[in-house]
């Protein structure tokens, strides 16, 4: 397995050189925000995620998690770690001080999720969810369930799960069956199983909060007969003592290609003790809050698997000998030239360097737009929401590909060797394809995106996130790298906008296209704005490195925007013209 090292040297240039960090949280009054506690968190963040989560990756992926009767053992030290993570606090980073937490800003807290993600994708999962039903709970729950459950779940002392997916009813959860009877005394008892449960049950925390998706009895049909209840594995006394177990076990752990670590479980609710989060009938905007954070966060899993199979495959290199330099000996002492000398080994680094710090350059960005939610004035909150919005299915669905993409080239660097399971990069692989598929497929995100977020929002949101983009631009030094960046970002809005005359089918069609030309060209605009902030940093190695990259970004990696842009308005009559029976000729 390859030793991961955090890159803090490029996460400090874009929190401090690049964003202007603390001149961020200066215009959010968020003057307690400074440099030196940012890059406090990150090299703690650092040594946690290097020392304690990484060396577990390895052994976790060969033991997977068991279950015996009823009840989850995760593999050896992963609990042991949990423990290390909510007793300093960790956990606590992003919730609210109102019930103990340390209301950090995100931009704090997103570079230590992606160093948690590349040390071990499977520790960090259970975690995320976590935070992601604290905010749920934070912003839809009652007072008097915010009383009894947030401070814990804040803390990590308790962990939360999403429960959404039941064997027929997956993307379309209009068709979900769990049902919620309502009690006198105000909870509901929920019946049903759920599938795909990620942390459905563990041995790390004392109680598991499940948010979990039903219809009441009454319920209308479809999507709009949605409740969300907030089901516990142990009640929960008035005092906030744990009391009996609730009706609800675990049917079985899927054996999966990846993320064996982390139990996947088939959830079955017997009449299990709930109570309402948000309003009857409303729950699928309740759990949309968590499931949006969820799916930023699981294109930070692909971010974080990309960095450590882009380490991985360049301490390879450096080290693997094999044949001489095209132009001679580049080291006549030894038997062969490493293999960092061939062009096409270049051009697998810089394609994974290129889009893992493209990536990362977005996803801060996009932290950076959280805090504005977060702390700024309505005006501000309100604009950065659509700016939010628009980039959520971009940063899910593009970085999760951008994963496995990556892991797939860090293979290739290995050659036979990266096929093998004990040099790691194949579990790298196999952990980063799950993120492609859950918290919505990337088909489900680009359909969103041109859909909901494109068409029919009339373009407000793409218009917001355009401004975000032109700052951005506006503030490039070097005149052709501004001329270059404007051009990239008019050429995308222009043509955006084309997209809104389309009729769903044909917009349908071409989603996918339209996800990663607006992905190639937004992080064409970010490599001008990143290496034009380079030239003027102390650091050496940033500022040619910065400067090379992005040119082998614009020469080589941008014109694939261009393919898919060709794409976008060629209708979708060739996509459903072939009869069902065309497809295997029967």
């Amino acid at each position: 397995m390859p030793q991961y090292h955090a890159p803090l040297t490029d996460m400090q240039f874009l929190l401090h050189d690049w964003m202007n960090i603390c001149d961020h949280y200066q215009a959010l009054g968020q003057q307690d925000f400074d440099q030196e506690l940012v890059n406090e968190i990150l090299n703690q963040g650092a040594k946690f995620a290097e020392e304690v989560i990484a060396p577990l990756n390895r052994e976790g992926d060969e033991q997977s998690s068991k279950l015996q009767d009823g009840n989850v053992s995760t593999p050896h030290g992963f609990a042991a770690a949990y423990q290390d993570y909510i007793a300093n606090g960790w956990n606590a980073m992003l919730g609210s001080a109102d019930y103990d937490g340390q209301d950090l800003p995100n931009s704090m807290a997103i570079p230590v999720h992606e160093m948690l993600n590349s040390a071990n994708l499977s520790w960090r999962l259970i975690c995320m969810l976590t935070e992601s039903a604290v905010l749920a709970v934070t912003k839809h729950g009652s007072d008097t369930l915010k009383q009894k459950y947030l401070r814990q779940l804040i803390s990590g002392e308790w962990t939360g799960t999403m429960c959404l997916t039941e064997p027929h009813a997956g993307t379309d959860l209009s068709l979900l069956s769990s049902k919620a009877e309502p009690n006198e005394d105000g909870s509901y008892n929920i019946s049903g199983s759920k599938i795909f449960i990620s942390g459905g049950d563990q041995d790390w925390s004392s109680n598991i909060c499940h948010l979990v998706l039903a219809r009441l009895p009454d319920a209308p049909e479809g999507v709009k007969g949605i409740s969300l209840f907030l089901v516990p594995k142990f009640l929960v006394d008035d005092n906030g003592q744990l009391g009996e177990r609730n009706t609800l076990s675990v049917g079985s752990i899927e054996k999966k290609m990846g993320i064996k670590a982390c139990p996947t479980c088939v959830m079955n609710f017997d009449g299990a003790k709930g109570w309402l989060v948000g309003s009857e009938h409303k729950g699928l905007a309740c759990m949309f809050t968590m499931m949006n954070d969820a799916r930023f966060q699981v294109g930070l899993q692909g971010l974080g698997v990309a960095e450590a199979s882009f380490q991985g495959a360049l301490a390879y290199a450096r080290e693997r000998l094999q044949s001489r330099a095209p132009d001679g000996a580049a080291e006549p002492s030894k038997k062969a030239d490493s293999i960092m000398f061939q062009p096409d080994v270049r051009r697998m680094l810089l394609t994974q360097k290129a889009l893992t710090e493209g990536s990362r350059a977005l996803a801060y960005l996009y932290a950076q737009q959280m805090d504005i939610e977060k702390f700024g004035n309505e005006e501000h909150k309100h604009e950065a929401a659509k700016v939010i919005a628009f980039l959520t299915p971009i940063c899910k669905g593009f970085m999760t590909d951008m994963g496995t993409d990556v892991s797939s080239l860090g293979i290739q660097v290995y050659g036979g060797h990266g096929y093998i399971r004990e040099w790691g990069m194949e579990q790298l692989m196999r952990d980063s394809r799950i993120a492609q598929l859950y918290e919505g497929t990337n088909g489900i995100q680009a359909a969103d995106l041109i859909s909901r977020k494109l068409a029919r929002d009339k373009g407000v949101m793409l218009k917001a996130t355009y401004r975000v983009f032109a700052k951005l631009v506006d503030a490039i030094q070097a005149p052709h790298a501004q001329s270059q960046a404007q051009a990239i970002l008019t050429e995308w809005l222009t043509t955006s906008e084309q997209l809104l005359a389309l009729n769903a089918v044909d917009l349908a069609g071409t989603a996918y296209d339209y996800m990663n030309y607006s992905a190639y060209a937004l992080l064409g605009v970010l490599w001008l704005s990143m290496a034009d902030s380079a030239e003027r940093s102390s650091n050496e190695s940033i500022k040619q490195g910065k400067h090379n990259t992005c040119a082998f970004y614009i020469k080589r990696l941008l014109p694939r925007k261009d393919s898919y842009k060709t794409n976008l308005f060629n209708g979708a009559d060739d996509l459903l013209a072939p009869a069902d029976n065309e497809f295997d000729y029967q």
